[in-house]
């Protein structure tokens, strides 16, 4: 059977996987906790070099989201390893985040990662991943098109958000170009919750309304 990626709304396969910090049982090690695991095509790459110090520079920011991160490669321990040094002697940024060794593609293969037309190497996908192992989203980008961090911050400040308030968050938030910061409250699915609902919060209709936090 060929491997399938993890549909949203899935659990995180279980997996162990060997990091630079040591063998891991994931998603276990970090029940109770969100995650992000990325891959990237390889390591002592530019892009993917640019990737992990953007990553690294907000860890402490995701770590207050009560956010891990892990990454991901085809590529052996020590090789991981070096490029880790290599980071921190010439470009100054320590790496504290662990990094899977997929060396066999065992762990790339279950989770679909390995594009036929791409040889080998890992595509750049994400996968964020709630307290509960629930997958709740997943991103893909080329080779030649790095990642943008501070995306993968808001969506887990929107997931937090939606989880915690029951809304919806709004196309650009904080910076929406129609409610600014404001939240989307669930549309009513009668009647009277509709008439309510206009009473209750701005709206620009019955199904539109929005909130501040």
């Amino acid at each position: 059977m060929e491997a399938r990626i993890p549909l949203i709304g899935e659990n995180f396969p279980e997996l162990e996987v060997q990091t630079t910090q040591g063998v891991m049982k994931l998603p276990d090690v970090f029940k109770g906790k969100w995650f992000i695991l990325f891959s990237h095509p390889a390591d002592f790459t530019p892009v993917c070099t640019t990737e992990f110090v953007a990553f690294q520079k907000r860890y402490e920011e995701f770590k207050t989201l009560n956010t891990e991160l892990i990454g991901l490669s085809i590529d052996q321990v020590f090789s991981h390893i070096k490029w880790i040094e290599w980071i921190k002697d010439n470009l100054k940024v320590e790496i504290k985040f662990p990094v899977i060794a997929d060396d066999t593609g065992k762990v790339a293969s279950k989770l679909g990662l390995i594009h036929p037309g791409k040889g080998t190497n890992t595509v750049r996908a994400v996968f964020i991943v709630d307290p509960e192992s629930t997958i709740r989203a997943m991103l893909y980008y080329p080779q030649e098109l790095g990642r943008n961090m501070d995306e993968f911050l808001r969506m887990i400040k929107g997931f937090q958000i939606a989880d915690r308030e029951g809304v919806a968050v709004p196309a650009n938030w904080p910076n929406n170009e129609l409610v600014g910061d404001e939240v989307i409250v669930p549309p009513a699915s009668d009647v009277a919750t509709a008439e309510k609902r206009k009473k209750e919060y701005q709206c620009f209709d019955w199904w539109f309304c929005h909130k501040k936090l």
